[in-house]
């Protein structure tokens, strides 16, 4: 171990400072990292709503397509 000079005691200062600020900074990151994940999974689920939608809408639209020519009997064969 080096010997206590007052060099020493200020670098083991600034090395605990920054520990420290580190460590207190912690909870705030972990916490900033949780709403964006959060943020971009509702994001996500927003585009595969409007997704299914969209595919929903197509699927009724051929489905009336083929309605109206049943009706009007032509079979499109």
């Amino acid at each position: 171990m080096a010997s206590p000079t007052a060099l020493n005691s200020q670098i083991t200062d600034a090395v605990t400072q920054s520990n420290v600020k580190v460590i207190g900074e912690a909870p705030a990151m972990a916490l900033s990292s949780l709403y964006q994940a959060l943020s971009h999974a509702a994001g996500r689920a927003g585009e595969n709503l409007v997704t299914q939608q969209q595919n929903a809408n197509t699927v009724s639209q051929a489905l009336v397509t083929r309605c109206v020519q049943s009706i009007l009997g032509s079979t499109g064969k």
